[in-house]
């Protein structure tokens, strides 16, 4: 496949030649609706939407409960130093192309991705090297507890040898998993075929198509409609109406994330613990999990949900006098309200800008609520609703002030590879903290990846999630619920909490 042939899929879009004659129609095609755009073949870039569409599969996998589990690996043993790590490498898989999977595949797949943007460079990894066809040892230069779930990382796909081209480049996206590309139109359309050459369950749906649905409007008329079969990200107004149709099913799911809100510490008005505090507790989280969310008990101040209860601390929410304790927070720190209601100090009113971002409908209307609970306690507060790329950006550049974000902390099994990047960098990450250091939280993260331990390992992790949860240099406001809507017309639909896989090889159409 040339680079001229790249062009034209990014640009118009591809078909490429399944196992057999039949075509995608209405009646043999799963249609699925969800926010996410794609621009690449590289699963370093878009691998989240290739492994929810099972194309792509890693050498291991992890279960609804974000333990490991065998995948391309069927084995796996770790020294007792921690240090050598040996996968035995499932026999019999097909790639896409027909060819099948060695260890030396394995090894081209892992050293390309160690060369791309991802959690795998952050490993300490000496080398990689296949023992014979069916095994591969990855030794590392100090123990790194984490790095079974960054394997599991989308990132880390092993593809067919054939699929790169002599600089690491994805010319092709052939992979070993239950449906194989069929169409690739990005930004916005995908088309998979089911693989009859599978190792595992193999699929019985023949073709599952992905349509990028950005508004949260458009989705529903998609799932009212009957367009989609499967509407992820629903906007929680819409429910109510959904659930009156004969024809959907509706399910609320759990997920490792949380809505939370991402501050710049060094902003004049947020340096001072108390400051942020005191916004934290103006917040009516119990009235937005309810009211705007439609998910009662979802009220966090927490970043980490129950379900990852290493790093889950056995506290109280908070559910009352929030508004009075934020209003003598401020006042302590020498604010007073002016003649428009606004808090206001040598001259200066306390403002701030919130930006959120479209692709998940609920992020405007709670940016709207905590908007109005910050005005009550006279904070001048403004909501700019733009790209979720405007967050990383702001950060970069120093400009943003607080953004509300869902924030993902199970896209790779252990978070502790997420917290390394949120709040073991100096300054934060770009989806966590921003200018605000803790060196206790440092040595503890760096300790952690090298804990094999289990109750030190709780020990230290706790440590961690008190201090941001003293320090708040994020405020955590509800857990996340995924809402989506599925036609009668699909039987086994169920949901993956660590949203890897649609499980589309579990689901059969209804004719």
């Amino acid at each position: 496949m040339t680079r001229l042939f790249i062009v034209l899929i990014s640009v118009f879009g591809v078909m490429f030649s399944g196992q057999s004659m039949a075509k995608p129609t209405p009646e043999n095609t799963l249609s699925i609706s969800a926010a996410f755009e794609f621009t690449s073949l590289d699963p370093s870039k878009n691998g989240y939407i290739f492994s929810r569409m099972q194309i792509i599969e890693t050498l291991l996998d992890v279960d609804e409960k974000g333990a490991l589990m065998p995948a391309l690996a069927s084995h796996w043993a770790i020294s007792n130093d921690a240090k050598t790590w040996t996968f035995d490498i499932r026999q019999g898989v097909h790639f896409h192309d027909g060819s099948l999977l060695d260890a030396a595949a394995v090894v081209k797949s892992l050293k390309i991705a160690l060369q791309k943007h991802g959690a795998l460079r952050k490993a300490p990894i000496e080398q990689i090297e296949a023992l014979g066809d069916h095994q591969v040892v990855i030794r590392l230069s100090s123990p790194y507890v984490v790095l079974g779930a960054v394997l599991a990382n989308y990132a880390n796909a092993i593809l067919s040898p054939s699929a790169y081209a002599k600089d690491g480049e994805v010319l092709a996206l052939s992979s070993t998993g239950p449906y194989q590309l069929y169409q690739f139109s990005p930004p916005h359309k995908l088309v998979v075929e089911k693989f009859d050459d599978y190792w595992g369950k193999k699929a019985s749906i023949p073709y599952a198509s992905y349509l990028t649905g950005h508004r949260a409007e458009s989705r529903v008329l998609q799932a009212r409609s009957g367009q989609a079969d499967i509407v992820f990200g629903l906007d929680p107004a819409s429910l109510p109406i959904l659930k009156r149709l004969p024809n959907l099913t509706l399910h609320s799911n759990a997920i490792p994330r949380t809505i939370v809100i991402k501050l710049n510490s060094e902003y004049p008005f947020l340096k001072d613990i108390r400051a942020r505090q005191a916004l934290s507790d103006a917040i009516n989280r119990v009235g937005i999990a309810r009211g705007v969310l439609r998910t009662p008990g979802a009220e966090t101040e927490q970043i980490m949900p129950t379900s990852m209860s290493n790093w889950h601390l056995n506290v109280p929410n908070k559910v009352s006098g929030g508004k009075a304790k934020a209003e003598a927070l401020l006042a302590e720190l020498g604010w007073q309200k002016n003649k428009d209601g606004y808090l206001e100090k040598q001259g200066e009113v306390f403002t701030v800008r919130l930006i959120t971002y479209a692709d998940r409908p609920e992020l405007t209307t709670v940016a709207t609520a905590i908007q109005a609970q910050w005005e009550a306690i006279g904070v001048k507060t403004k909501v700019d609703v733009t790209n979720s790329s405007a967050i990383p950006m702001g950060h970069q550049d120093g400009s943003l002030q607080a953004a509300l974000i869902a924030r993902n902390y199970g896209f790779i099994a252990d978070p502790l590879a997420v917290l390394l990047a949120d709040y073991g960098q100096n300054g934060g990450g770009e989806w966590g903290a921003m200018n605000w250091h803790n060196d206790a939280i440092s040595r503890l993260l760096s300790e952690l990846e090298q804990t094999t331990d289990a109750q030190t390992y709780r020990q230290k992790a706790q440590q961690v999630a008190q201090y941001i949860y003293n320090e708040r240099p994020v405020i955590p406001v509800t857990s996340y619920v995924q809402q989506t809507s599925v036609s009668k017309r699909v039987k086994g639909f169920h949901f993956d909490p660590f949203e890897r896989r649609f499980l589309l090889n579990e689901m059969e159409l209804i004719r």
